[in-house]
């Protein structure tokens, strides 16, 4: 009888919890198609908290050249290499570190 309770008990809350994902669901889409008027004056805009508005595009500085204009070009290129070079580069960086220095030294 205490299991036929217990499985009442986790069916009404699963069917709790399923409908509140789809009334939340419905609610976020129709939040994402809501517009919300944009405030320019400095007098309306005291929710922004000085924050820049979606209209103004200000680069990261990173971003950025010496002459302050926009990088254009890839940040990050990486070359691929094989796996054996991969190895080698991974075995040389292992034997220059301190740590190794001292395990050789203990096991000599």
């Amino acid at each position: 009888m205490l299991h036929l309770l217990y499985i009442l008990a986790f069916t009404i809350l699963a069917f709790i919890a399923v409908g509140n994902l789809i009334r939340n669901l419905i609610m976020f889409s129709f939040d994402r198609e809501r517009t919300y008027p944009t405030n320019s004056s400095p007098i309306n805009n005291q929710g922004n908290y000085g924050y820049y508005s979606k209209k103004q595009f200000v680069p990261h500085p990173e971003l950025l050249d010496n002459a302050g204009n926009l990088i254009k070009e890839p940040l990050l290129v990486m070359r691929s290499i094989n796996v054996e070079d991969a190895r080698q580069h991974l075995d040389a960086l292992y034997e220059a570190s301190p740590g190794q220095k001292r395990e050789n030294s203990e096991e000599a």
